[in-house]
Parts: C-alpha cells; sequence; structure tokens
C-alpha cells in the first residue's frame, strides 16, 4: 500500500493528485512536491561491501532501490528521479524515474543518494550519462514491504 510521503499533513496529501504507474500502484504526482538538488554515486551488487539484501532485509532492485541517508531521507520512500526517466532497464524498457528508499550506506550521509545499477560493474553503463553531481530528486510517497521488482 502506498501513501504520502512521511512528514506530509493529511491537508497537504488532498492538494496533490495521484499517478499511476505502470504496474498499477498509486503514487503522489512528483512534479507537484518540492525537491532536493543532490549529487549521486553508483553502486552495484558484487563489489566491495555490497551484500544481497538491503537495510530493510530485502533484495535490491536494478534501478529501483537507492540508498540514503535516513536522517536526511527516511526508508521506505518514494523518490522521483527527473534525469533518470528514459534511462534503460535492465531486461529492456524504459525507466519511469521512481526510485525507492530502501538501502543505506556507511558513505551516504547528508545530501547523497547512491542508486543500486545491477550485479556487476557492467550494470552501471545505463546510468553512466547522469550528472551524478546534480540530481533533481523528489519525495513521491512511502511504500510498505519491499521494494516492487520491475
Amino acid at each position: 500500500m502506498l501513501s504520502f510521503a512521511s512528514g506530509s499533513s493529511a491537508d497537504d496529501s488532498a492538494n496533490y493528485p495521484e499517478a499511476s504507474t505502470t504496474s498499477g500502484e498509486r503514487v503522489v504526482e512528483a512534479s507537484f512536491i518540492p525537491h532536493w538538488l543532490l549529487k549521486a554515486t553508483l553502486y552495484h551488487g558484487g563489489a566491495a561491501g555490497v551484500g544481497n539484501r538491503d537495510s530493510l532485509g530485502c533484495r535490491p532492485v536494478p534501478m529501483r532501490t537507492v540508498a540514503t541517508d535516513p536522517l536526511v531521507i527516511p526508508r521506505r520512500t518514494i523518490l522521483f528521479i527527473a534525469e533518470t526517466v528514459g534511462l534503460p532497464l535492465p531486461g529492456g524498457g524504459r525507466h519511469d524515474g521512481y526510485w525507492y528508499a530502501s538501502d543505506t550506506g556507511g558513505a551516504i550521509k547528508g545530501r547523497r543518494i547512491d542508486l543500486f545499477t545491477g550485479k556487476g560493474r557492467g550494470s552501471m553503463s545505463g546510468a553512466r550519462p547522469l550528472n551524478l553531481s546534480k540530481l533533481t530528486v523528489s519525495k513521491a510517497g512511502h511504500f510498505d514491504g519491499c521494494p516492487p521488482g520491475k
């Protein structure tokens, strides 16, 4: 079940129209929510210090899981990252811009995020065109359980 991002009042959520993702889930339209400009890095399965589970105990989802500083962006937050719209997804298709904050990292402190690209260094090639020094990130909602695999 998805709901409006924590920290917003019920009155605030009524002011934001909802949109549906390709899987039929409902999320709040990200373009109406204030955003941050954040520095980003990329990480992949198989790298030193990267396990098979994220900080929620879920399997990281390639091109969907994002590690954050939970003091800035709480875990279980759905994020919309405008610059990732149209990036290639593993197995085909194009990215819709939605990411799931389900991981944390020792080096991810403050206004930084770390995007999980998949298994091995080669998985990072689709995200390399991004300007990682400045990504437009908006809170788009909240999720329960593990991030959906898309």
